[in-house]
């Protein structure tokens, strides 16, 4: 369990890679989570790639300035439909093209990208669908 946001971004930029994988997949509680996105914004992104963050930091990084930081998000399997649709409709393509390939994309929201500016998404986005009615 990390413990502060000091503690997080220790671990962050640790040389030790046992240090520098708890930074990846240790949890932390909601304060100190927000702690660190308001005291060191530079790891916000870092802390969207870690693999425990609650769905309430997720809703808070989903609507982030730094598309590396939503394109982080983007990439988590436990992402709720809502935040999904979101990120769907990001004006960041590369937001929405990692919500194509996330595996746990709902069909509603492969069928929203289904439409999408983008070729590539919207042949990701075909191709994902039609697979799905073929199971």
């Amino acid at each position: 369990m990390i413990n502060s946001a000091e503690e997080f971004v220790r671990l962050r930029l640790s040389d030790n890679m046992e240090e520098y994988l708890k930074a990846a997949w240790d949890e932390a509680p909601f304060e100190v989570w927000l702690q660190v996105i308001e005291t060191y914004p530079e790891m916000r992104e870092w802390v969207a790639h870690n693999k425990a963050i609650p769905i309430e930091i997720m809703e808070i990084l989903a609507d982030d300035a730094d598309e590396r930081v939503r394109f982080n998000v983007a990439t988590k399997n436990r992402l709720p439909e809502s935040l999904q649709m979101k990120l769907a409709k990001d004006l960041d393509s590369s937001v929405r093209k990692r919500i194509v390939y996330n595996k746990k994309a709902t069909f509603r929201v492969l069928t929203i990208l289904l439409n999408d500016d983008d070729e590539d998404i919207r042949i990701v986005a075909k191709n994902r669908v039609d697979e799905g009615r073929h199971r």
